[in-house]
């Protein structure tokens, strides 16, 4: 999930930080940290430690398994610290598939959703980060900028020089070359004093169904409660969700949350009232919210202030004017409130603890229902009321 006007920003899915310890407190006062914002705990629900992406395109891979291992927990499960390259490079080779299918006209790089953690979960299985130790990619000596260009020029000479011999060949050179730069995938692993495949560490060890997960976004002009093809460029896989109102998608998650479930979210970030270094997002009550002046960008973390009231017309604009993008992945792991009792959603990254809040951001319910581009969660976190009203 990148934006193009933010790569040269290096913000959006890549901010460079090491992998930190996790943050839980149960109440957090912005004072401590310089800020004009205090927040108090509602709802903390467990996770494991904030990671970095480094510098790639990979929150997709980062959130989505941040959100299996807070499920493995859930489950009652010590949870794993599960490998996100093995998810990318197994998305890599379906994109690779797809890209030569369709002559070339299909997206690469590093982008992806959520729900391919899921997808890659059922086809590939899993691994462990102690058995697929692939690091260093987007943080080191791999550059991923250069990984994906090497990756696209292999693929784009077997499209321009056909030849009925080649058959299948690119698969070969594909495999060879992230054997290279990503590390070999190995057929068995050893993970506490147990042999596993990548199958069967999945089914014994992480023990989660992909089927038992659902997917909502909203989009005004299609019909709710129906799925759609999820409309954003690093959809690769044309995976379908549900079309939900608006502030249902909100009330999912308060749902959700507090029956202890957390939420794989994908949303905009690219816009100056998402702020990273002070930990918060909202909706500022401005006229325009794509034209903030350098006046009003200098007050906007000045404290808890009213927001701008979102309507889905608001929420469709944002969408077809490309102000809201499918920027990036996270995951929402409990709620808060500010001094002036206001709800936040508390949400984990995967930018290392390079923030106010080590990690973590505090981010209101307008915000989410304006720029979110998904949300995916266990089934048994959507309310009854919700499901009854979905159609096939």
């Amino acid at each position: 999930m990148i934006k193009q006007s933010f790569i040269a920003l290096g913000i959006i899915c890549s901010i460079s930080a090491f992998a930190q310890d996790d943050l839980i407190n149960k109440v957090i006062k912005n004072a401590s940290l310089n800020s004009k914002f205090e927040f108090e705990e509602i709802i903390n629900l467990e996770r494991t430690s904030v990671k970095s992406q480094g510098s790639a395109g990979t929150c997709w891979s980062y959130s989505g398994n941040s959100f299996l291992e807070s499920e493995m927990i859930k489950k009652g499960k010590t949870p794993v610290d599960l490998a996100e390259i093995f998810a990318a490079r197994q998305v890599y080779l379906g994109k690779a598939r797809n890209y030569i299918l369709f002559n070339g006209n299909l997206g690469l790089g590093d982008g992806g959703e959520t729900h391919d953690v899921m997808n890659m979960l059922r086809k590939y299985g899993a691994m462990p980060q102690q058995s697929y130790t692939m690091e260093d990619y987007g943080k080191g000596v791999v550059k991923s900028d250069e990984f994906q260009a090497k990756f696209k020029a292999i693929l784009d000479d077997y499209i321009k020089n056909p030849n009925a011999a080649k058959g299948t060949s690119w698969v070969n050179e594909i495999n060879s070359y992230m054997d290279e730069k990503l590390g070999k995938l190995p057929d068995n692993f050893s993970y506490a004093g147990k042999t596993y495949t990548p199958q069967t560490f999945a089914k014994e060890v992480v023990g989660i169904n992909p089927d038992d997960y659902m997917e909502f976004s909203s989009y005004k002009d299609n019909p709710y409660y129906s799925k759609m093809v999820l409309p954003v460029p690093d959809n690769w896989s044309y995976d379908q969700l549900y079309n939900v109102p608006m502030k249902e998608m909100t009330d999912i998650i308060d749902y959700a949350l507090t029956k202890g479930y957390t939420i794989a979210w994908s949303s905009d970030v690219s816009e100056p009232y998402f702020s990273w270094k002070n930990g918060v997002a909202f909706v500022p009550n401005v006229s325009d919210l794509y034209s903030i002046t350098d006046d009003q960008r200098k007050t906007l973390f000045d404290g808890p202030t009213q927001e701008k009231a979102v309507t889905e017309d608001l929420r469709l604009e944002g969408l077809y004017s490309l102000y809201t993008t499918d920027d990036h992945a996270m995951q929402i792991v409990g709620l808060a409130k500010d001094q002036n009792g206001k709800e936040y959603y508390k949400v984990k990254n995967s930018w290392g603890e390079t923030n106010d809040y080590k990690g973590y951001l505090y981010v209101t319910k307008a915000f989410v229902q304006l720029k979110s581009t998904g949300i995916l969660l266990n089934k048994a976190g959507v309310p009854k009321s919700t499901k009854a009203k979905l159609r096939a």
